[in-house]
C-alpha cells in the first residue's frame, strides 16, 4: 500500500477502531526490508500520533530504530502522541531495557525537541504536510 492509498483509506487521523490494522501495518513496513522509501513508514507512525495512544510509543520507536534513515526520518515528537509526560510515565512504569533505551533517548530530547510541545500543533503540521491541512 502507498502513502495515497493509506491517506484515502484512513486519513491522517485515523478512527481509534483503525488502530490495530494501522499497528499491523507497521509492523509489516517495518518488515520489509526492500524499502528504501520511508513515506509510508513515517505516515503510519503519523496516525498512530493521532490516535494518541501512550501504548503505541513502543512500535512506533521501533520502526525510528529500524535503521540509520528511519531514525532521522521519523520525528521523536511521533513517540509521544499521548503526550510528552504521559509518554514518560508509561516507560518508567514499563520498564525493561527497550523502555529504558527510549526514556533515555526522550530525557537526551527534551531541552531541545519538546520545548512548548504541542500535540495539536504537530497534527497539524502534519495535516499541512500530507495536504489535509487548513
Amino acid at each position: 500500500m502507498n502513502e495515497d492509498e493509506l491517506l484515502q483509506l484512513y486519513g491522517v487521523e485515523p478512527g481509534k477502531n483503525q488502530r490495530e490494522s494501522i499497528c499491523k501495518l507497521l509492523q509489516q513496513e517495518m518488515e520489509n526490508q526492500e524499502t528504501e522509501d520511508h513515506e509510508v513508514l513515517k505516515l503510519l507512525c503519523v496516525m498512530l500520533f493521532a490516535l494518541g495512544s501512550v501504548e503505541d510509543t513502543e512500535l512506533i520507536w521501533e520502526a525510528k530504530r529500524k535503521n540509520q534513515d528511519t531514525g532521522s526520518y521519523i520525528d521523536v515528537q511521533l513517540l509521544c502522541g499521548a503526550g510528552f509526560e504521559e509518554t514518560i510515565a508509561y516507560l518508567e512504569k514499563k520498564g525493561g531495557e527497550q523502555a529504558h533505551e527510549q526514556l533515555l533517548y526522550l530525557r537526551q530530547c527534551e531541552p531541545y525537541n519538546f520545548v512548548d510541545f504541542s500535540i495539536d500543533q504537530w497534527l497539524s503540521g502534519y495535516k499541512v504536510y500530507y495536504g489535509n491541512g487548513i
